[in-house]
């Protein structure tokens, strides 16, 4: 039987990436895609892409989307709690196993194996251990495109904030900085790529610095499917 995976998106090129590997792997059914969404202003947590551009992206996807609604502030009790209800539901409606983009922090890793242990579902890593300056250029030559939304200042110029991840992007960043942002210096928003029927369309809003990061806006633009 094959696998039946529910994929943790984050909105941003790994997760994208990490759909469009295990797409190809023919003992898996990605059967939908789940996200956390900070309650109190309906954005991606971290990334803050807005509700509305992770519904678009879903559909450009063609899967069903799970939210994770949570309360900001949160306290780590009550996000393992809403967690732990989460994973027994999707177990319930036979999730075999959930999917991370992530690339080689062990400590995530390690957290998100003891949120699954005991539950019934397997975690997968798909991307897990690949060279992220190599894995950064597949995903380019792969046609993979995204926007960044977010990036720590401590770690990037802040005028590389709402740039397209493409080569110019990773040619402008310091060298101690990951080329996949894999250490926070940055998070994106994918909108286009062999894992899209089509393209996500928006437009790029005002940038702003908030709580340590820079953030820029992205507004959800009516579809141009043909």
């Amino acid at each position: 039987m094959k696998k039946t995976v529910l994929l943790s998106w984050s909105s941003g090129k790994d997760s994208a990436w990490a759909l469009h590997v295990l797409r190809q792997d023919p003992d898996v059914e990605v059967v939908g895609l789940f996200t956390t969404v900070n309650q109190a202003f309906q954005r991606v947590a971290m990334h803050a892409v807005r509700v509305e551009l992770l519904c678009e992206q879903a559909a450009a996807l063609g899967l069903p989307l799970r939210q994770l609604s949570i309360p900001y502030p949160c306290s780590n009790e009550d996000y393992a709690s809403r967690m732990a209800e989460f994973v027994s539901a999707c177990r319930a409606d036979g999730v075999s196993h959930m999917a991370f983009g992530d690339l080689f922090l062990e400590d995530v890793r390690a957290y998100r194996e003891r949120n699954l242990a005991g539950s019934g579902i397997e975690p997968l890593f798909p991307l897990w251990g690949l060279p992220t300056a190599e894995l950064a250029q597949t995903m380019l030559r792969g046609g993979l495109k995204a926007r960044l939304t977010c990036l720590d200042p401590r770690k990037l110029p802040r005028e590389l904030a709402g740039r397209d991840f493409g080569q110019a992007l990773l040619d402008a960043l310091p060298p101690d900085a990951d080329p996949c942002g894999e250490y926070g210096e940055f998070h994106s928003f994918a909108w286009d790529g062999p894992m899209f029927q089509r393209p996500v369309a928006h437009t790029v809003g005002e940038t702003v610095e908030r709580d340590g990061f820079v953030f820029t806006d992205l507004l959800p633009q009516e579809s141009q499917r043909g």
